[in-house]
C-alpha cells in the first residue's frame, strides 16, 4: 500500500512540474541614436554602449525591442552581446540606412521562424512617411519558438513618430490590423517607443483593444519610480510612460519595472572626501551621474502555460 501511495505521489509531483508556468523576460529600450552632440555633452555612444550591454546582460533580457539603433550601433551591440542575434532593417532604405527598430534575442533560447517589417504608413511595403509624420517609421516583427519548450509567439517592435498625432493614431490601428491578419491567435508581444503616454487617446487605441493589454496595468508587482524618458537628466522626474510593453491575454504579467540605472563619469580635479561616519579605507569623490540613454528601459517578466 505504501508503495502505491509513493508511486501516486511521484506522478502527481511530475504533473505539477509539467503544468508549472514558464517565464519569459522581455524589455523595450530606446538606446538613443549615435550623434556628435551627445558626445560634446558627455553622453557619447562609445561611452554609453558598454554600460547598455552590461545592463542588458545583468537583467537577462531574453528578448527585447530596441529603438533608434543606427547600423554602427547595431554592430557594436552585437559585438558586446555575442549571445544575441537580431532581426530588423534600417528604416530609410529597408537595408542598413537610418534607424533600426530591431528585435534582439538570445540565440540559444529562441529560434526565429519567420520575420519581416512594415512601414507605419498608408504604404507599408517600402520606405516612406505616413500621414503627418515627420520621419519614416518602421515596425519589425518575428515569429519565435522557444527552443526548449516549443512555445511559439509573435514579437512586434516599433518607434512611432514624435510629431505626427494622426501618424501615431493610425500607426496604432495599423499594428492591431497586422496582428489580427498575421498572428492566427498566437500569443503576441508588442514593444516600442510610442511617443505617447498613458493619458493619450492614441495609447487607448491599443490598451482598449481586445488584442493587447499594457503590462504596467496588468503586472502583479511594479517597480516604476519614474516615467520612461529622462533627457539625459537623472535628477528630473516625470510620470509619463512613453515606452510600453503590450502583451496579449495569453501572458500573465508577473513583474514590471522601469530601470532607472545610472553610471558615473569623473570630474577633473575632484578631491577625495572622508568622514568619521564610515571606515577609514573609504573615500568619496564628486562624479557626474549619467543615464545610459535618454530613455529608461522597461523590463517585464511574463509567464505562460506550456
Amino acid at each position: 500500500m505504501k508503495r502505491i501511495i509513493l508511486v501516486f505521489l511521484v506522478f502527481v509531483f511530475a504533473g505539477i512540474q509539467v503544468l508549472k508556468a514558464e517565464e519569459l523576460t522581455v524589455a523595450s529600450f530606446n538606446i538613443r541614436y549615435h550623434n556628435s552632440s551627445d558626445s560634446v555633452n558627455g553622453n557619447g555612444w562609445k561611452q554609453r554602449c558598454p554600460v547598455i550591454c552590461d545592463l542588458i546582460r545583468f537583467n537577462d533580457f531574453q528578448i527585447f525591442g530596441a529603438q533608434e539603433v543606427l547600423h554602427d550601433q547595431l554592430l557594436d551591440m552585437l559585438a558586446g552581446l555575442p549571445e544575441y542575434n537580431y532581426v530588423g532593417v534600417g528604416r530609410d532604405d529597408g537595408k542598413t540606412k537610418g534607424e533600426y527598430a530591431p528585435i534582439f534575442y538570445q540565440k540559444e533560447k529562441f529560434k526565429a521562424l519567420e520575420s519581416g517589417h512594415f512601414w507605419l504608413s498608408e504604404v507599408t511595403d517600402r520606405p516612406n512617411k505616413g500621414w503627418d509624420a515627420a520621419l519614416p517609421r518602421i515596425c519589425t516583427w518575428a515569429k519565435f519558438k522557444d527552443v526548449k519548450s516549443g512555445f511559439e509567439f509573435y514579437f512586434f517592435n516599433l518607434h512611432m513618430d514624435h510629431i505626427g498625432v494622426e501618424a501615431r493614431k493610425n500607426s496604432a490601428k495599423l499594428v492591431l490590423k497586422k496582428i489580427t491578419e498575421m498572428c492566427d491567435n498566437k500569443p503576441v508581444i508588442l514593444t516600442g517607443d510610442f511617443n505617447v503616454d498613458q493619458h493619450s487617446p492614441n495609447y487607448a487605441v491599443l490598451e482598449s483593444s481586445d488584442l493587447l493589454k499594457d503590462s504596467y496595468l496588468a503586472a502583479q508587482v511594479k517597480y516604476a519610480l519614474n516615467g520612461t524618458f529622462n533627457n539625459f537628466k537623472p535628477d528630473m522626474f516625470t510620470d509619463s510612460r512613453i515606452d510600453h510593453v503590450f502583451v496579449s491575454p495569453d501572458f500573465t504579467v508577473e513583474r514590471y519595472g522601469v530601470l532607472t540605472d545610472t553610471y558615473r563619469t569623473e570630474i577633473a580635479e575632484s578631491k577625495s572626501e572622508k568622514s568619521g561616519n564610515f571606515p577609514q579605507e573609504v573615500s568619496l569623490r564628486k562624479y557626474v551621474a549619467r543615464t545610459p540613454s535618454d530613455h529608461f528601459p522597461v523590463k517585464v517578466v511574463l509567464s505562460f502555460d506550456e
